[in-house]
């Protein structure tokens, strides 16, 4: 019988399966390495542009936010303007007010027998106090305020009996009065 010696060729065989395992081994981990650091590298370089991006924002949103407060005191400054330009309106149409009341006053005084003491002038409201020679002086008063259109109610308060002042040539009888009037 014949014998074959396999045994080397087994043994060769078997460091060449090792031999390649070992290099497909090492080949893998470099494999693997290699796409480890390219995964590494491409993060690496979304997160760098990311926080860019973040950075760019942040500096718009600054950016912004000061042109809102500007935007924000301008616009307190104007509401400022327009209340200071109202009440120069206001000012403008109530100034002639005052010099008609006291101009419709003296065309309502009878010459020489009603003077006022006091005139005050509140809102809506006129409250006059004066010296009249007589009642019939301040009831004629009252018709030509009432004739005015100037008021819708003219109301009497009070009227006393006074005393004039002295030195006069005598003691004269006067009469004060209150009279209240409302636009």
């Amino acid at each position: 019988m014949i014998r074959i010696n396999l045994l080397p060729f087994r043994a060769a065989r078997k460091k060449e399966n090792l031999r390649r395992q070992v290099s497909i081994y090492i080949l893998s981990l470099i494999l693997l390495t290699l796409g480890l650091f390219y995964f590494n590298f491409t993060l690496g370089d979304k997160i760098s542009r990311l926080e860019t991006n973040i950075d760019d924002s942040k500096k718009q949103i600054a950016a912004y936010e000061k042109i809102t407060k500007e935007i924000e005191e301008i616009k307190q400054k104007l509401a400022i303007f327009r209340k200071k330009i109202e009440v120069i309106k206001n000012l403008d149409q109530n100034r002639k007010v005052p010099v008609q009341l006291l101009d419709t006053m003296t065309r309502m005084v009878i010459p020489k027998r009603l003077w006022f003491t006091s005139f005050e002038s509140t809102g809506g409201k006129v409250n006059i106090t004066g010296i009249a020679f007589d009642n019939k002086t301040v009831a004629d008063f009252m018709i030509n305020l009432e004739a005015s259109k100037l008021f819708k109610s003219v109301n009497l308060i009070s009227v006393k009996q006074g005393t004039g002042k002295e030195g006069t040539g005598g003691a004269a009888n006067l009469k004060t009065f209150q009279v209240s009037c409302v636009n």
